[in-house]
């Protein structure tokens, strides 16, 4: 038994050892490596994230409705109702279609309840004449007109309308009127306004103040009654006094829309038929109108930690028009030294601050828009990611540390005096010797004890096999002894009845003698054709090929034909060699040709080789077998034939060691086999 060295089992556990911690490593290593790569793609995730909300919101700013939040940062819900700056130069109040476009475009109406909609506004040129629009439209039943020349206006339906500005104030009493064109049920008319003033109404409607009412011919709810309700839409233009003294004074430089616009207040009553102190149609001060969008909506588009800063670009500086931000993250606060790690990963670009601007322009002028991110949400986002992995990063960690103690205490000592054994094999097999493989105390009814025996009874078989082999080798190596001392000597006497070189007999009986010469005393076939060397000289293959097609049919191959390339063409090889392997192909396509068919045997040169095509027509052979046939023992010759499938084997050996190479190919009329050789 072999004496053990103690420094064996000192390096099998150092191995195991190692292998854990390196996969311990590993697996930390892992995990930082996706948490930095998580980090990357959250920093993109967000660099982007707060491209895509800028975006967002520049598209959202540059359309009438956002343009309208713009221009209006500091407009207040109602009631009372106040003026808002249009992104329009004006409104075309004379035309319904207009009018109402506008409105919907801008989004500046209010919406009240059962469809009813109310847009006070001015627009964003004061070259316009510095007007107060008033664009709505509510349900009403059939129209009372104010017949010409009454002074009565309660028979009429009718608009009350009140403006307060800087102290002062204007009321407007406009009557729905009929035109003098109309016919009966008209759906179309105009609102006269009378000034009021101490609660007398003009006797003669201001010329600046322009109205009109109109209504759908069809009822609201699909029927045909006379007295059903009806869409009806109204547009008023109020002139403002004070407009217009502010563009006066500033004498072509105007300051518009005016500083004071979100204080000014509007109120608008549309009344029916009856006295006024009814119940209106419509009280623009009725509480419950939903406002038009502001800049405040903006937010609901912001993430956790995200700023928007919005800022009027001016001459010399910006103002500042809004500050938004988004939601708090009420996400719970990182472990101080998850924190710390999630901090120190690196990152490819160094983490620039999370911010993106645009521009918006309006008719008003230029604004910016700055949108920043929170680093901090970042990090508490990967810190929730980074805490969900820690388990499972955990459990690897733990489940390694388990697999370790149990092969360190249950495995590895069995498996080192395995290991120890395995040694001691190895050195009989370089010896030559018997293997020998004693395990004996490592028997068991677990799997190594069984992994012992079988290969305890794996060597007891191959020691057998390999005894059995070296008999069959001493046996064969016998034989071909045998066979080698019996053909030379009828060999040496045809030689002596064949000696003249010019006799075609003479040159096959010396290709015997050689052939003879190199299995006499080898072990097997194709350890004698690899052990052989040849004698490589130039040798002029067109002649050479020529002497083989003439004495081809002294071999039993008739109807060779030779074609070459009309002049010498020397390449390195050995002339009974290669006389040899074109035999070899000769044969092979003689056996396989169709009968009265010519082989055919073409010369010629390739770049820096001699490429020979033998060229046999007959069926074509196997694709699978075009490589197999040059395989020692391949044939497809009948048991009786005497053919062992050696051929085209000692072909291929003979032209690789002459540097050349030899394939078979299959052509539309039979096969080719194509010789290489070099150019000497």
């Amino acid at each position: 038994m072999i004496r053990l060295r103690p420094r064996i089992p000192l390096r099998l556990r150092f191995f195991f050892r190692a292998a854990f911690a390196l996969l311990a490593l590993a697996v930390l290593g892992l995990a930082l490596t996706l948490l930095a790569e998580e980090k990357e793609r959250a920093w993109r995730s967000r660099r982007d994230g707060v491209d895509q909300t800028l975006a967002q919101i520049g598209a959202r700013l540059r359309h009438p409705t956002g343009q309208l939040a713009l221009m209006n940062p500091e407009a207040r819900p109602g009631p009372p109702l106040r003026p808002l700056v249009l992104p329009f130069g004006a409104i075309d109040f004379d035309d319904r279609a207009k009018a109402q476009q506008a409105v919907e475009m801008a989004g500046c109406a209010l919406q009240y309840a059962d469809a009813v909609q109310l847009c006070a506004a001015v627009g964003s040129n004061p070259a316009a004449g510095g007007f107060l629009y008033l664009v709505g439209q509510l349900p009403l039943g059939p129209l009372a007109a104010r017949a010409p020349g009454d002074t009565d206006f309660s028979h009429a339906h009718r608009a009350q309308v009140r403006v307060a500005m800087r102290g002062r104030e204007w009321r407007w009493l406009a009557p729905y009127e009929l035109p003098a064109d109309a016919g009966a049920g008209a759906g179309r008319g105009k609102l006269t306004g009378f000034a009021v003033e101490a609660g007398t109404v003009a006797d003669r409607p201001q010329r600046d103040f322009r109205g009109w009412l109109w209504q759908d011919a069809r009822c609201i709810d699909g029927g045909s009654a006379d007295d059903c309700l009806r869409r009806s839409y109204y547009s008023l233009r109020l002139p403002v006094e004070l407009f217009r003294e502010d563009l006066q004074a500033a004498r072509g430089r105007p300051v518009w829309p005016p500083a004071d616009l979100d204080r000014i207040e509007v109120h608008l009553r549309l009344l029916g038929p009856g006295d006024d102190a009814a119940a209106p149609l419509f009280d623009s001060d009725q509480p419950g109108a939903t406002p038009p969008f502001t800049l405040a909506e903006l937010a609901r588009l912001l993430q956790p930690g995200e700023s928007l800063r919005v800022r009027r670009l001016g001459p010399g500086r910006a103002t500042e028009v809004a500050l938004l931000s988004g939601p708090e993250d009420l996400a719970q606060p990182l472990l101080p030294l998850l924190e710390r790690l999630i901090r120190a990963l690196p990152v490819q670009d160094n983490p620039a601050p999370l911010q993106a601007s645009d521009t918006v322009t309006t008719p008003t002028g230029r604004y910016e828009l700055q949108l920043t991110g929170d680093r901090r949400g970042v990090d508490r986002a990967l810190g929730r990611v980074a805490t969900r992995t820690a388990w499972f990063v955990g459990a690897l960690l733990l489940a390694i540390g388990l697999t370790w103690a149990a092969i360190e205490l249950r495995v590895i000592r069995r498996i080192t005096l395995l290991t120890r054994r395995a040694a001691a094999v190895r050195r009989d097999v370089k010896e030559g010797g018997e293997i020998r493989l004693d395990v004996a105390e490592l028997r068991g009814s677990d799997e190594l004890g069984v992994l012992a025996g079988t290969l305890a009874e794996l060597m007891q078989r191959v020691n057998e096999d390999v005894h059995r082999e070296h008999i069959r080798a001493r046996q064969e190596k016998d034989q071909w002894h045998a066979v080698g001392h019996e053909i030379l000597s009828p060999l040496q006497s045809l030689l002596a009845l064949h000696g003249d070189p010019a006799d075609p007999s003479h040159r096959y009986i010396q290709r015997m003698q050689q052939a003879v010469r190199v299995l006499y005393g080898q072990a097997s076939p194709t350890e004698a054709f690899q052990a052989t060397a040849l004698g490589l000289s130039a040798l002029d293959l067109d002649q050479f090929l020529r002497q083989v097609a003439e004495n081809a049919p002294h071999a039993g191959i008739d109807a060779v034909a030779y074609e070459g390339p009309g002049g010498p063409l020397a390449v390195q090889g050995d002339d009974y060699a290669l006389e040899d392997v074109v035999t070899h192909v000769l044969r092979n396509a003689a056996r396989h040709r169709w009968p009265g068919t010519p082989i055919t045997m073409q010369l010629q040169r390739a770049g820096q080789r001699a490429e020979l095509r033998l060229h046999n027509q007959g069926p074509q052979i196997e694709p699978a077998q075009l490589e197999r046939i040059f395989e020692y023992g391949v044939s497809d010759a009948p048991a009786d034939s005497g053919s062992r499938g050696q051929g085209l084997f000692v072909a291929r050996t003979w032209m690789a060691k002459m540097g050349g190479t030899i394939v078979a190919r299959n052509e539309a009329d039979g096969v080719s086999f194509v010789l290489s050789l070099p150019l000497a």
